[in-house]
């Protein structure tokens, strides 16, 4: 599985976690807004940055919640890849069993 290095961002208190991919994208479109704000105000990105804050909180969540949904399959084929050694082995059990009963049976006959 991939590490990601991740950025701390917002109140202490918070303590949330922002994604390396996200953090990236943030870094870049922030630059890009500086660029903007000097070449022409601020007023060309004020409507726009707290749209775009909210789509890289979204963004941010969603490969968090992506992340946690891959850690819990991982988990699920884990258990699913045990459930059926344990099956196979009782399988076997049984159909051993059986066989000791039929010689059983056609010893006592």
């Amino acid at each position: 599985m991939a590490t990601v290095t991740e950025t701390v961002y917002g109140t202490s208190e918070e303590g949330h976690v922002m994604s390396e991919k996200v953090s990236s994208l943030a870094t870049n479109i922030y630059k890009e807004f500086e660029r903007m704000i000097k070449k022409y105000d601020e007023d060309v990105v004020k409507e726009l940055m707290p749209l775009i804050v909210g789509l890289l909180e979204g963004l941010d969540q969603s490969l968090s919640d992506k992340q946690e949904a891959d850690v819990e399959l991982e988990l699920l084929r884990d258990d699913n890849e045990q459930l059926l050694t344990q099956y196979e082995r009782e399988k076997q059990l049984r159909k051993g069993a059986e066989q000791v009963s039929l010689r059983k049976i056609y010893d006592v006959k």
